[in-house]
């Protein structure tokens, strides 16, 4: 089994990584993991913006459609299963791309987990417990006192990792954020060139906009209703769940649909922002202005740099 470096491919929500990633695949003949964590879910499809039946057809993915709405599906798991599918992908000699905009799965699958303490349930659950009783702001203010770094990377609603932030403070003393500094002076876990896709921010703020208004005219609506009558209307209420937790409003008469609509482009413009954001500190990335290259130009600058940055190496079977 020849083993071949992986290419890595991030930027913002509808830069155009899907259209790339794809010719990309069938031009040097490689598979897709998918780093996106709202695409791990089943039966949320239109507003995950997920590879359609069609191209999944075209080029086999991987991490899409891994478990219901209403599970939880943790970093670890993510990294286990891409790692997985780097191995099939490598058994039948072919490349792997990993495409997503979801930092927060792709930076620690290349450099691996943070060595923070295991999770203390006790502490954890009196950490639920305030959140229910003094509301889920107070316990982000208080993050943002301790580790201002990591709490203004993460939503305030985000509780979760609020609490999980705030658990590894108390058990150590020390912020969450210092655990992830030296992260540019560690081995990554794989050979691979990272691929930072962007265009002009005007450019970009127009295919958010045209992107939520697509989404809507192609049924986005009734993809929300029919988890609400499945009974993952919580599910698809958390932080992450952009383009669905937005029209809960809209459904339960307190907001009408533009207003939703409005919100979504927001929350998807905030997003796209902490996006860039992460990708530009890797210095070490080819990074591609989409708006003056063309997809096809773009897909024979990555496929050369490739071979130029790996070729002649003995990568090992």
């Amino acid at each position: 089994m020849q083993k071949r470096p992986l290419i890595v491919i991030g930027g913002p929500t509808g830069v155009g990584k899907t259209e790339l990633s794809l010719l990309l695949a069938e031009k040097i003949g490689g598979e897709i993991i998918s780093a996106d964590s709202m695409a791990v879910y089943k039966k949320m499809d239109i507003g995950t913006a997920k590879p359609s039946f069609e191209d999944r057809q075209r080029i086999k993915h991987y991490l899409i459609d891994v478990v219901e709405p209403d599970k939880t599906f943790s970093i670890k798991q993510f990294i286990d299963l891409a790692d997985k599918a780097v191995e099939e992908i490598w058994s039948k000699g072919k490349v792997p791309i990993v495409v997503g905009g979801t930092y927060m799965y792709i930076h620690p699958f290349l450099y691996g987990l943070a060595e923070t303490p295991p999770g203390d349930w006790n502490l954890r659950e009196k950490l639920y417990q305030r959140a229910e009783r003094e509301g889920k702001e107070k316990l982000w203010k208080e993050l943002l006192k301790i580790d201002p770094k990591y709490a203004s990377k993460i939503h305030q609603n985000d509780l979760r990792r609020i609490v999980r932030a705030l658990e590894v403070y108390h058990l150590t003393g020390k912020p969450y954020s210092s655990f992830h500094t030296n992260w540019e002076t560690l081995k990554p876990r794989y050979l691979y060139l990272g691929v930072f896709l962007y265009r002009p921010w005007e450019e970009q703020y127009r295919r958010i906009v045209n992107r939520v208004w697509d989404m809507v005219r192609n049924g986005l609506l009734g993809e929300i209703l029919a988890l609400i009558r499945e009974g993952f209307r919580e599910a698809i209420t958390s932080p992450q769940a952009i383009d669905y937790k937005e029209f809960i409003p809209y459904f339960e008469g307190e907001k009408t649909l533009v207003e939703c609509i409005e919100d979504t482009i927001k929350h998807t413009k905030e997003q796209a922002k902490r996006q860039l954001r992460w990708f530009k500190r890797y210095n070490n990335w080819l990074k591609l202005d989409l708006s003056s290259i063309p997809t096809n130009k773009a897909v024979e600058i990555i496929w050369q740099n490739y071979l130029k940055k790996f070729d002649g190496k003995n990568f090992g079977t």
